[in-house]
């Protein structure tokens, strides 16, 4: 039997931590009797990918997909969602920045049938553990960058990692998912906006883990770069097939 959700968590030499979020999604699944599977997409050569083999030997609803080399989550969730069984499809962080508990909120939405359900950090979100000022300052212009190149009206918060859509809703939009990188999120959002896809924003609860590895616009040229692509290609580009 099919599972209820695939549970994707995408990882970059998460060795040390991933034993614990995995831990941590299997208890709330089935504790909520949902059939569930989890696929690590970890790319990194500390041995990620060995540990979540090594606990897939307990529990065979683990798998792992990856390489040694940093290809980029965009690429490393499209190749999970491929591969993915689940009626609800949806990624976490691999640092359990939004704990597990949340998708309590995300449920009855999914059951009625919304086709994505996305985490906010804006209005009515309870933040832990907030970002420093500069960061703060960064993704608010990294926002109205993206909302003036892209144009998402009404979506907060496209960044927030922690996103579940309908099975055949996932396997759509990652099909079409072009960018490898972080902005991916913005890439699929405009696919659901374009295929007339329901979206719906719920407030979570968050806690920053000050890891310097993510960038904005901040610096990195390959997401502004990416941003005006998709943009190009999403907002200004030819009809979809």
């Amino acid at each position: 039997m099919s599972p209820d959700i695939s549970l994707i968590l995408p990882a970059y030499n998460e060795a040390r931590v991933i034993p614990v979020t995995i831990g941590e999604a299997a208890r709330y699944f089935e504790s909520r009797q949902l059939r569930y599977e989890i696929i690590v997409a970890a790319d990194g050569s500390d041995g990620t990918r060995e540990v979540v083999r090594e606990m897939a030997k307990a529990n065979p609803a683990l798998l792992a997909t990856g390489a040694d080399a940093r290809r980029g989550k965009g690429l490393g969730i499209r190749e999970a969602v491929a591969v993915a069984t689940g009626a609800v499809i949806g990624y976490a962080d691999a640092d359990n920045k939004v704990p597990i508990e949340e998708f309590d909120k995300f449920l009855p939405r999914l059951r009625a049938g919304i086709e994505a359900v996305i985490g906010s950090r804006n209005k009515g979100a309870t933040i832990e553990r907030a970002q420093p000022l500069y960061r703060r300052v960064g993704s608010r212009g990294f926002h109205y960058f993206m909302q003036t190149f892209v144009g998402l009206p009404g979506i907060n918060d496209t960044q927030c990692g922690f996103k579940f859509f309908q099975h055949g809703v996932a396997k759509e939009l990652f099909r079409r998912q072009k960018i490898d990188g972080y902005m991916f999120d913005v890439e699929i959002l405009a696919i659901a906006r374009r295929l007339g896809y329901r979206i719906e924003q719920i407030p979570i609860r968050w806690r920053d883990d000050a890891d310097s590895r993510l960038q904005l616009v901040s610096g990195n040229l390959r997401n502004v770069r990416d941003i005006f692509r998709i943009g190009l290609e999403h907002r200004f580009g030819r009809r979809l097939r």
